[in-house]
């Protein structure tokens, strides 16, 4: 199965994901969700937007998993984010890995997911409870 990329505005489907990437050479397949939590840094969440720009987005996310395929032996990558308003519990990222062993599917997974956060522009507004918000850019948060 070909590799996948998406950004989406609807809701992520991390079952589907994560069967697209399922194969019975592959004895693990790991699956990482980003969700809307509601403490950031000791404020409140009530809300997140996202923005991307697509064209550099899907570029920068290949880019990312052909660095992937060049360190670990992974089967197949599926990687989804989502744009738009998003509330508290909601996935905002999905990334699915498949390996032939665990080990690669977890490192392969870390690394793309903690990259991904570094460079892809994909760029987040924290609504808080108390009426501000705030952005925040690839690169700027370790979280």
């Amino acid at each position: 199965m070909p590799d996948s990329i998406a950004i989406v505005e609807e809701s992520i489907d991390y079952a589907a994901l994560t069967e697209q990437v399922r194969s019975n050479a592959c004895g693990a397949v790991v699956l990482f969700m980003g969700t809307v939590r509601e403490m950031t840094h000791g404020k409140q969440t009530v809300a997140l937007d996202y923005e991307a720009y697509p064209e550099m987005a899907y570029k920068t996310m290949q880019q990312l998993i052909d660095e992937a395929r060049a360190q670990w032996e992974v089967h197949s990558i599926g990687i989804e984010h989502r744009v738009g308003h998003l509330t508290l519990g909601e996935i905002s990222v999905a990334i699915a890995v498949s390996s032939a062993h665990r080990s690669e599917a977890f490192e392969a997974g870390r690394f793309l997911i903690d990259r991904l956060k570094e460079i892809v522009p994909i760029w987040k507004k924290e609504n808080w409870s108390d009426g501000t918000t705030e952005w925040e850019h690839p690169g700027i948060s370790a979280e």
